[in-house]
């Protein structure tokens, strides 16, 4: 075969440039990429293998004799056009949270539950970049000690709100460290009444909040995660804040195991030996994961592990990654590798 035809929706945003780096990176056959976008992009050109292609408005027919269509242009665009792609025979990777709870859609982290992609109807859902992160790490140490209860509470990058936030961000730090008036008219949610800055400071707010108070970001995590590691009964609460970081969540996260006999060590041993983990976790040397070194990078990084002072079955960790790369675009292209690997994909052309 000559390779796949790949769509990337979305091909200008933050997700989408990724998108396009990470399929450079792929091990899988790729024949053609078509670049979408909204009306206003079009015409515009990226580099993919050094070649010049130019991004074309988001249509219907934009996915006919597309294999695998990638998608990261926000949930109303994944509703409105990955039926059609389906329709014309591809397989939909969706990096919004439109099919994440779908009972229908599989949720998957190659690492975690690749071989959920085998039950898809045509669309498989990437889920949300913190909760990819933490399900990298926490798999290794359910699979071997199980899961009783999981705290999380995220130090987000702004970089997750989108290309105009980052920029927002770095006004506003200029403009503070020179005396001057600043604005803020994205953060914390760009949906709600009231916003405010996120240079120099920590907003526990993304996404607006529900009637519990807890906002849809923390929702996201807490349900995404049980359905990935497919358990009902875990308990998981989150509390999501955002920070002035660029790129790279962090994470500090507590669980509780089921059964006994884990030590620091044996956490240690089994992260060590996970896929996609990096362990860093050498305290007497000040070696812990960090955002700007995880910026970039494909790999989740974890470090920090230490056993709760009044549980037995109570640990503590940091866990840090790209939001942008093994949050959302390299997680996408390995789901598009798992297609290829389980031969669940054939060429439309």
């Amino acid at each position: 075969m000559n390779g796949y035809t790949i769509a990337v929706v979305g091909a200008t945003g933050a997700v989408g440039t990724k998108m396009i780096q990470m399929l450079e990176q792929a091990t899988f056959p790729i024949n053609k990429v078509k670049l979408l976008a909204s009306k206003r992009s079009a015409g515009k050109k990226a580099l993919f293998n050094g070649k010049e292609i130019e991004i074309q408005e988001t249509t219907a027919d934009s996915f006919e004799n597309v294999d695998i269509a990638l998608f990261s242009a926000g949930g109303s665009i994944s509703k409105q056009f990955a039926p059609e792609a389906v329709k014309r025979g591809a397989v939909v990777i969706d990096n919004t949270s439109a099919y994440r709870m779908d009972a229908e859609v599989p949720l998957v982290v190659p690492e975690v539950n690749e071989e959920e992609i085998r039950s898809h109807k045509g669309i498989i859902a990437n889920p949300n970049c913190s909760t990819i992160q933490m399900m990298v790490a926490l798999e290794p140490i359910r699979k071997q000690y199980g899961l009783d209860r999981v705290i999380v509470s995220t130090y987000q990058a702004v970089s997750g709100a989108g290309v105009s936030a980052v920029k927002e961000m770095k006004e506003q730090a200029q403009h503070m460290l020179n005396g001057e008036p600043y604005e803020a008219a994205i953060l914390p949610s760009g949906g709600d009444k009231k916003h405010f800055p996120i240079a120099f400071n920590a907003l526990p707010q993304i996404d607006l909040f529900t009637e519990d108070g807890y906002t849809f970001e923390e929702l996201k995590m807490i349900n995404e995660t049980k359905k990935i590691m497919g358990d009902d009964h875990l308990k998981v609460s989150a509390t999501c804040v955002r920070i002035p970081v660029v790129s790279g969540h962090s994470e500090s996260v507590y669980i509780e195991l089921k059964d006994e006999g884990a030590s620091v060590a044996s956490i240690q041993e089994l992260l060590k030996n996970a896929p996609g983990v990096v362990l860093q976790d050498d305290p007497d040397n000040q070696v812990y994961p960090t955002a700007l070194e995880a910026e970039g990078k494909r790999e989740t990084f974890v470090g920090r592990i230490r056993k709760d002072r009044d549980l037995d079955k109570g640990y503590h960790m940091w866990i840090v990654s790209d939001n942008l790369i093994k949050g959302a675009a390299w997680n996408s292209v390995q789901i598009a590798e798992s297609l290829h690997k389980l031969k669940l994909i054939k060429t439309n052309n």
